[in-house]
């Protein structure tokens, strides 16, 4: 962030009665930039593990309106896609061109998305582990 130092200057001219004051505002300067990642990174974090829009605009320091607006900027971008990531039941079936058995349990899944990107994990997860992949590997 870019700090502004405040500066005043009082210039009297006692003869005249001439008095010219000048004035510079302090603070922090409010205006920023945003990359397409970084914007994506905030908005990934939206969701996981409970997080809500008001909670991510805090921790960034910036409007719920930014997260909105970020959202659909990045949508016709097509950089995130306009459903939210859900799960649904799946059932394995059996290969029938296989010779081999899978009447085990199945210890590892890999989802391919619609962009392309894949990701592994364990059946053991959660939903919200789940999520939280889907979302890193639709932003990254």
């Amino acid at each position: 962030m870019t700090v502004v130092i405040g500066v005043v200057i009082d210039v009297s001219n006692a003869s005249d009665g001439d008095f010219m004051r000048y004035e510079v505002m302090t603070g922090v300067e409010r205006r920023r930039r945003w990359s397409d990642d970084e914007k994506l990174s905030v908005l990934g974090q939206v969701g996981v593990d409970g997080e809500t829009v008001a909670s991510i605009a805090r921790r960034h320091d910036i409007t719920r309106q930014h997260i909105y607006q970020w959202r659909r900027e990045m949508r016709r971008k097509g950089l995130v896609s306009h459903r939210d990531p859900m799960l649904v039941p799946v059932e394995i079936a059996e290969d029938p061109t296989s010779d081999t058995d899978h009447s085990g349990l199945v210890e590892q899944v890999e989802v391919v998305l619609s962009n392309g990107r894949s990701i592994r994990g364990r059946t053991s997860m959660s939903d919200a582990q789940w999520v939280r992949l889907i979302r890193i590997a639709q932003a990254a």
